[in-house]
């Protein structure tokens, strides 16, 4: 690779890492061609993408961004998965799957908005419900409050009609 061509890949690649939701770096030796391209099908189908970048392109690349607090694990044959989606679950679900069925998948660590992320922790993020699951919790439980509400402030009125009718039955029966 010329040096031309690396400048070219190291801007491109700057220019995606200063805006990703969600980076992991993992492993990738012994994995054949057919498993990676298996991978980054899946990943492709959640707008996350996967790629292999030389570690000193990579280093480059990384200064001045999110990216650069994995600087120390820049060592070795390692696949960069990027999201750049609003859910950052599902990407971590693919790759805790995928590395379950394929041991030779190994995730290092991860970038989550800035933070690194450990193994345990992308492991630990999979587990979370996907973003759609989380935003329909957080409806039901705004639409449970509004209906409470209304239950409540219904209450008054209610009683008040209740305690009319019970007059009036009162009434009508001479009592």
């Amino acid at each position: 690779m010329d040096r031309g061509t690396k400048e070219q890949v190291v801007a491109e690649l700057h220019e995606k890492l200063r805006d990703l939701q969600l980076a992991v770096l993992a492993n990738y030796s012994g994995l054949d061609v057919k498993k990676i391209t298996e991978l980054r099908n899946a990943l492709r189908k959640i707008d996350t993408e996967i790629r292999v970048v030389k570690n000193t392109l990579l280093r480059i690349a990384s200064r001045e961004t999110e990216l650069s607090v994995l600087d120390a694990h820049f060592k070795g044959p390692l696949a960069l998965i990027l999201n750049h989606g609003k859910d950052v679950v599902a990407p971590a679900k693919v790759l805790i799957e995928f590395a379950k069925k394929n041991a030779e998948l190994e995730i290092k660590a991860g970038v989550l908005n800035g933070k690194l992320l450990s193994k345990d922790q992308v492991n630990a993020l999979a587990e979370l419900p996907t973003r759609e699951v989380l935003l329909g919790k957080l409806l039901s439980v705004l639409v449970g409050t509004q209906t409470s509400l209304v239950n409540v402030l219904s209450g008054a009125p209610r009683s008040f009609i209740q305690m009319l009718n019970a007059y009036r039955t009162k009434k009508e029966n001479g009592n």
